[in-house]
């Protein structure tokens, strides 16, 4: 069956102690660490239990789910959006598990079936409980009256389940929302000792780059080596790590010499650092804007017009006496590792921190997605950013081009 289509709904009436019965059964369940790690399970379960006990199970369709739960578009394409399926049948599966482990035999089931957004819920068979005696129903009745309040208040105290998303979330949904665990690389410089580092090339750039085989200290590898990274890199780094810790997306760190086309493929990939990182020059390469360099000069190119080089900074300029860097932000569907990759590398350090700094702040993507085209958040993305440079401070980002597709 279809779920995006209209399904014929049987709605079971409860009663109201039942009603909250069951929602004590939810917070129970959601409270779980199947549920209570992850936001996308819990607020399509809480929104489709609370739907249905009010009385509107027929409103429980796939558009009507992924605008309200998900903040999509009301004309989004749900084939090639299927965000209330995938996080349905992950919400089905782990409500199996859920009843499964022991302990929770005698509970309220509720049940998402397949094929259907609506719940069914499955009260346990007991013995009929005596009426209270009318000594006790006044307190009875103080009892199911905090019953009713209790979970009410907790839920309007930290429960927002479809609000609309921010344009900074909307730019990490689909880096967010993938179940897999997010590999963050950083870029590393070339290898000061005396031989390059693993997978890469000696290209002249360094004095101690002759290829010898001399064997590599300790004092080389951690004070001259590529175990060390920029200071920029790292301060972007941590802004980025602090960003999907405040979304409880895990994630995990390697250098990019360390790093595998297969760990591509198996992930998410946030990108740190331009020149000094192989994958980004590799996966921006192709893309209309991406980072050239002739020697000692290095500039953002465009391939929609191959000769501008205006974007550019030269490594010759004594660096308290540069005044503007640039930097590049994509976030691709990446078609070689299949993978979404958000990239944030600068042509010098300047850039790099402008980059985090950018993709940290809701104020300047709320500023993007106001000139964005439809639907910006499901595209492939470039931003061109400028940051000026005062005696080697940066200044706040600014967007200087963009690209949709």
């Amino acid at each position: 069956m279809d779920p995006s289509r209209s399904p014929v709904v049987r709605h079971v009436r409860h009663s109201e102690a039942e009603r909250e019965a069951i929602r004590k059964q939810l917070e129970r369940m959601l409270d779980s660490p199947l549920f209570k790690n992850s936001k996308r399970y819990p607020n399509l379960l809480r929104y489709i239990v609370e739907h249905t006990l009010d009385g509107n199970p027929g409103e429980l369709k796939e558009r009507t789910l992924g605008v309200e739960v998900f903040a999509r578009e009301p004309n989004y394409d749900t084939n090639a959006d299927p965000v209330v399926r995938t996080t349905a049948g992950e919400i089905r599966r782990r409500i199996a598990q859920y009843y499964h482990e022991h302990g929770h035999e005698a509970e309220i089931r509720i049940n998402l079936v397949p094929g259907s957004y609506v719940p069914e819920f499955e009260m346990p068979a007991g013995p009929p409980q005596p009426a209270p005696a009318p000594a006790q129903r006044h307190k009875t009745r103080y009892v199911v009256g905090l019953a009713v309040i209790v979970p009410l208040l907790i839920s309007a105290a930290w429960f927002k389940p479809w609000i609309p998303r921010g344009a900074l979330d909307r730019f990490w949904g689909p880096v967010v929302d993938s179940p897999a665990s997010v590999l963050m690389c950083v870029g590393q410089r070339q290898f000061l000792g005396s031989s390059p580092e693993p997978g890469q090339q000696a290209t002249g750039d360094l004095p101690d780059a002759s290829g010898s085989t001399a064997p590599i200290t300790l004092f080389t590898l951690y004070y001259m080596g590529s175990q060390n990274i920029a200071f920029t890199d790292a301060t972007t780094l941590g802004r980025l790590t602090g960003l999907l810790q405040a979304k409880r997306k895990r994630y995990h760190i390697r250098s990019q010499s360390s790093t595998t086309f297969a760990d591509l493929r198996d992930a998410p990939v946030i990108l740190i650092g331009a020149f000094n990182n192989d994958w980004t020059m590799r996966l921006m390469g192709p893309m209309r804007f991406n980072f050239e360099r002739d020697r000692e000069t290095f500039w953002i190119g465009d391939r929609r017009n191959p000769s501008r080089r205006d974007r550019r900074v030269s490594y010759s300029t004594p660096y308290l006496q540069l005044t503007e860097d640039y930097a590049l932000i994509s976030r691709v569907f990446e078609p070689a590792t299949e993978r979404m990759a958000v990239i944030a590398g600068g042509l010098t350090g300047y850039g790099t921190l402008a980059a985090g700094e950018f993709l940290t702040n809701p104020v300047y993507m709320e500023a993007v997605a106001k000139e964005a085209p439809k639907n910006w958040e499901r595209k492939n993305i470039q931003l061109v950013i400028a940051t000026e440079v005062i005696n080697g401070n940066s200044g706040p980002p600014r967007v200087v081009d963009r690209y949709f597709w």
